[in-house]
């Protein structure tokens, strides 16, 4: 399989908000992550999933985002400094863009990603944060934070309705490129689904390379329960004083 070359700084007509048709040659994503995604689109399960998508847009099924490689291709495999880990992508019109937790603009804020804004701004150690335009978290994407879902598309209202489809043969195969290069990451786990993917991938609690980060899921049904709220958890502030100890620089959160 053929994958086009990223292109993050071009204008043009306005995207479509909705997948439509498969034609992943046509979804851009960083030149590091080609051989991975290629293999995978090319794999049983790439073309088995292929085929179910297809399937589903000839019902007439609505599928969101238009782009399920979003985040591969504004995150370079060598840019990564921050993995936070998703389940699929919100199932509502206009809300997916292709990268976890992150709605386009103007699109009023979810409330998991209205949780990620308040502990934005209830970090006291957190010195390099302003106050979010709007719910977009592509300014994070370039900054190299790999906002990625295990699951990359999702039919209207029904949430999980792709999920052990075949995404999560690839997305494991991400999560664990980034485990194993020798330069650190941080990893941010929210929620069982997070940690239980990740720990898939061979991503172990205590990796001395990584800095792991878990707390619950940001959804409002369990942000503030114990025993690891989100709310309070610091992470956003933990990543930058680990970045900066290895050299690698903090995020502009």
């Amino acid at each position: 399989m053929t994958l086009s070359q990223p292109d993050l700084f071009t204008g043009g007509a306005a995207a479509p908000a909705c997948l439509q048709a498969w034609e992943p040659g046509n979804w851009p994503v960083a030149a590091d992550w080609h051989p991975l995604v290629s293999r995978f689109l090319d794999s049983e399960a790439g073309v088995q999933l292929g085929h179910h998508i297809g399937a589903r847009l000839a019902a007439g099924a609505t599928i969101y985002p238009p782009r399920p490689l979003r985040a591969l291709e504004l995150t370079a495999l060598a840019d990564v400094r921050v993995l936070i880990l998703g389940q699929d992508p919100y199932h509502g019109p206009g809300q997916a863009e292709g990268l976890a937790f992150s709605v386009a603009p103007g699109v009023r804020l979810p409330p998991s990603l209205r949780n990620i804004h308040l502990e934005l701004a209830r970090d006291p150690a957190l010195t390099s944060t302003s106050p979010p335009a709007d719910g977009s978290l592509l300014r994070w994407a370039r900054q190299g934070v790999l906002l990625l879902n295990t699951c990359l598309t999702v039919e209207d209202g029904q949430p999980a309705s792709h999920a052990s489809r075949g995404w999560e043969v690839l997305t494991d195969k991400v999560i664990r490129a980034v485990v194993e290069r020798s330069r650190p990451a941080v990893f941010m786990l929210w929620g069982a689904h997070a940690q239980r993917a990740a720990a898939a991938a061979g991503l172990a609690a205590g990796d001395r390379r990584h800095l792991v980060l878990t707390a619950n899921h940001p959804s409002p049904l369990s942000a503030r329960r114990g025993p690891q709220p989100f709310l309070g958890c610091g992470h956003f502030s933990r990543a930058s004083a680990f970045l900066l100890e290895q050299g690698l620089g903090e995020v502009p959160w």
